[in-house]
C-alpha cells in the first residue's frame, strides 16, 4: 500500500514545540512505516521522518515570515496532487484546502478533521463528502450535516511518557495561553485551592497573557515557563497532582489530557466537547461545570489512582490503537484485507 500523507505547513513535522496537527501526522506516519506501509510524507523540507519525505515548502510559515501561508499552502497541495496517481490513498491532515483538488484525481482520499471550527467551513466539506472519507477525532466533534467514515481518537507513543506514581502537591496548566484554554480559570482554581500552579504553553493571545497570566506572577505560587519539549515536557506532565483543563470551548480532542494521564496525572476538565470521551469521571479525573466544582475536585484529587490513569491510556489511546484503526480504514476503502 502506497500512502501520500499531507502534513500542514504551519510548523515542522514533527513540531519543535507547539503544533498538534503536525505532531499527530508525525506519530501516525512513523507508526505506519513501522508496520511496513510505503508512506510518502509531504511536509516542510525541514521535517524529520522515516518515511519518504517529499515537499516543496522550504520552511514552516510560522517560523519564516518570508513564507506566505496562502501562497505556499496551495503550492504544497499542487505538488501533492500533481503526482496523485502514484498512490493508493491520499491522507489529508491539512484541513479543507486540499478538498479543492479532490475532484481532479482518481485516488481515494481521507481527511482527518482536526477540529470543526464553525459552520462557515461547511462549504468546503459538505459538497465533497461523497468523494472524501472524513474521520472525526472525537464523536463530540462530528457535524450533523456530514457523513463520516470513522471516529478515530488520537494516540500517543506510551514509551515516551514515563509513569510518575507520586506526582506532587502542585497543579499544572498545559496549553495555549488563550481564553479558550482556560488559563485564567486555572489560576483562579489554584489560588482558591492554596496550591502552586506551573503553566506551560505558547502565548497565542498577548493581551490575555498580560491581563491574566503576567499579573498573577510574582509571589511564586503561579509560575509561567513558556513552551517546553523533551524530557522537561515529560517531567512537567507527570510531576503534578492534577492537570487543570478548564476549557471555554468545545475542544475536539486534547492531546495534553491523554499525555498527562499517561504519566499518571489525573485531569480536572470542563465537561465540554470531547472531555467526557477522554476522562472517566471519578476514575482518571473529574469533569466539572463551574469553578466551584473545579476547586472541590482539587480537594478530592487524592481519590484518583494514578496507575488507573496510565492504564486507561494504554487501553484506549496508544499510538498502536490509532495506527491500526487508520490502517483498517485504508483497507476498507481499497477493498483489501490486512495481511
Amino acid at each position: 500500500m502506497r500512502v501520500a500523507m499531507i502534513a500542514p505547513i504551519a510548523w515542522r513535522t514533527p513540531p519543535r514545540h507547539y503544533g498538534p496537527w503536525e505532531l499527530v501526522t508525525s506519530l501516525l506516519t512513523e507508526a505506519l512505516v513501522a508496520r511496513g506501509v510505503d508512506v510518502t510524507l509531504f511536509a516542510t523540507l525541514d521535517s524529520i521522518t522515516d518515511a519518504t519525505l517529499d515537499g516543496i515548502v522550504p520552511a514552516p510559515y510560522n517560523d519564516d515570515p518570508a513564507i506566505d501561508a496562502k501562497v505556499w499552502e496551495f503550492r504544497h497541495l499542487a505538488h501533492v496532487f500533481g503526482q496523485a496517481d502514484r498512490f493508493d490513498i491520499i491522507h489529508n491532515q491539512a484541513d479543507f484546502p486540499a478538498h479543492a483538488f479532490s475532484p481532479l484525481v482518481a485516488t481515494p482520499m481521507v481527511t482527518t478533521i482536526h477540529g470543526f471550527s464553525s459552520d462557515r467551513i461547511l462549504p468546503m466539506y459538505e459538497p465533497f463528502q461523497d468523494r472524501i472519507h472524513y474521520v472525526a477525532i472525537s464523536d463530540a466533534d462530528r457535524h450533523p450535516r456530514l457523513s463520516y467514515a470513522a471516529t478515530i481518537h488520537h494516540g500517543i507513543p506510551l514509551d515516551q511518557f514515563a509513569f510518575d506514581e507520586r506526582g506532587s502537591e502542585g497543579l499544572l496548566f498545559f496549553g495555549r495561553i488563550h481564553p479558550d484554554k482556560g488559563a485564567k480559570e486555572a489560576i483562579d482554581a489554584a489560588r482558591r485551592s492554596g496550591r502552586t500552579l506551573d503553566m506551560y504553553g505558547i502565548v497565542q493571545d498577548g493581551d490575555y497573557h498580560r491581563d491574566h497570566v503576567e499579573t498573577a506572577l510574582g509571589d511564586g505560587a503561579i509560575r509561567y515557563h513558556g513552551a517546553v519539549g523533551g524530557q522537561a515536557r515529560i517531567d512537567a506532565l507527570g510531576g503534578a497532582a492534577a492537570l487543570l483543563h478548564l476549557i471555554n470551548f468545545d475542544e475536539p480532542f486534547g492531546l495534553s489530557v491523554i499525555e498527562a494521564m499517561a504519566c499518571g496525572t489525573p485531569v480536572i476538565a470542563t465537561r465540554r466537547g470531547s472531555m467526557p470521551e477522554l476522562i472517566d469521571d471519578g476514575i482518571t479525573g473529574f469533569l466539572v461545570d463551574s469553578l466551584d466544582e473545579a476547586v472541590a475536585a482539587v480537594e478530592r484529587i487524592g481519590e484518583i489512582d494514578r496507575a488507573a490513569c496510565r492504564r486507561a491510556v494504554e487501553a484506549r489511546f496508544s499510538i498502536d490503537h490509532m495506527a491500526d484503526a487508520y490502517l483498517a480504514l485504508y483497507h476498507e476503502i481499497l477493498g483489501t484485507s490486512a495481511v
